[in-house]
């Protein structure tokens, strides 16, 4: 079953992210949630159903991470948690019970309160284990693809440090990024090493946020506050692949099929033949500078082993062809992870508006947003566009 124009963004809301050590996981979805009531001019009660992607759980459990913070009680609230796809997969299926006619207005959200766990990084990723290395970091597991490419392609520090340059300038325009600094070439290239060869603005931050999206059925959307310019789902994709690609012997550092396959099934709902010309701009999961590259590739923006020339070709770039991130992405936004495909969407709908909170990317048509979880283990790909 296809969801392509049968579901209608009509509201959007999301909170700053980054370190809240005066609010809690309650106050940010609040924030986010009641901004995107507003937005649609409805009332909490007017929402049927609703979906929140939380990976750690610090508020609660199940549906109740969400009914006891809004005090919503008696509809049908469900918990989802898919790694870092775990905001976007909320939002997909909140896209499946509108497309299937079960209800006419719900909410996908996501949440997460990471900074306050009180440990470096993010809390049980050394569980996850190398059949060499053994156990390894966020950093160290991208380090591993980037070192790859280096030795195959002959991508450099250089390149790397070119993706963390745009989208710091970016980020630095927008009011609800983490970090707002604008930063050289030679500040990359030199700062201090993480996971080699990924140093400090190579990798992105821990926060904390929200976000939340309104969804309804067209018919209703032509009746909201935003009935002129509703943005409607074009595709939403899925695609899961094993937590360990490491122990496949054919698993090569240069990508992943996790987010080559979910572009795969979006371009294919959304009768996108050619992304790389019908695609107006993205945000995609750059968790890492590398993983920004390799996400040229996998979403099909250039070939195999062109990342570094499309990127040194200006074409992610703002004034490029095909802008990616122009929020300022996970670099400057950080990932709380529940959070961060909820927030990547309601970037995509405002730009489509032409109301995006940083800089406006000119005269969009389709929008892609796309998240990659795990060791390249989950990846989601939703394309969004203004109706016709």
């Amino acid at each position: 079953m296809s969801v392509k124009d049968k579901v209608a963004i009509i509201g959007v809301g999301y909170t700053k992210f980054g370190e809240h050590w005066d609010k809690d996981a309650e106050d940010l979805l609040i924030e986010a949630v009641y901004e995107a009531l507003e937005d649609a001019g409805i009332t909490l009660q007017d929402v049927q159903a609703g979906w929140v992607g939380i990976f750690y759980d610090f508020t609660g459990c199940g549906g109740s991470t969400v009914s006891d913070i809004l005090k919503w009680f008696g509809r049908p609230i469900t918990r989802v948690e898919n790694y870092c796809a775990s905001g976007m997969d909320a939002f997909r299926n909140a896209c499946f019970a509108i497309a299937s006619g079960a209800y006419d207005i719900v909410l996908a959200c996501g949440v997460e309160k990471i900074l306050d766990q009180g440990s470096r990084g993010l809390p049980g990723i050394g569980e996850i284990g190398h059949p060499v290395y053994g156990a390894v970091s966020a950093p160290g597991m991208f380090a591993l693809a980037a070192t790859r490419c280096f030795h195959v392609h002959g991508w450099t520090k250089e390149d790397l440090a070119l993706v963390a340059v745009k989208n710091h300038h970016n980020g630095a325009a927008h009011p609800r990024a983490h970090f707002r600094k604008e930063i050289t070439v030679e500040e990359a290239v030199n700062a201090p090493m993480i996971a080699y060869p990924l140093g400090r603005y190579d990798c992105c931050a821990v926060s904390d946020g929200a976000a939340a999206l309104v969804l309804a059925r067209p018919e209703v959307a032509r009746t909201s506050r935003h009935k002129d310019d509703y943005v409607l789902v074009k595709a939403n994709a899925l695609s899961v692949h094993t937590m360990l690609p490491m122990y496949q012997p054919g698993f090569d550092y240069l990508g992943f099929p996790a987010t080559r396959d979910a572009a795969r099934m979006a371009y294919a709902e959304a009768g996108i033949k050619n992304p790389r010309e019908e695609i107006s701009f993205a945000e995609v999961h750059d968790c890492f500078t590398i993983t920004e590259i390799l996400n040229y590739e996998d979403l099909g923006f250039c070939e195999k082993g062109q990342g570094v020339k499309f990127l040194r070709e200006g074409t992610p770039f703002l004034d490029g062809k095909l802008p990616v991130n122009p929020s300022g992405g996970l670099k400057c936004f950080g990932h709380p992870i529940g959070a961060t495909g909820c927030r990547m969407l309601v970037e995509v709908t405002k730009q489509l508006q032409g109301r995006a909170d940083g800089y406006q990317v000119k005269n969009p048509r389709l929008g892609l947003a796309h998240n990659l979880g795990g060791a390249g283990t989950t990846a989601a790909v939703t394309i969004l566009g203004l109706r016709e």
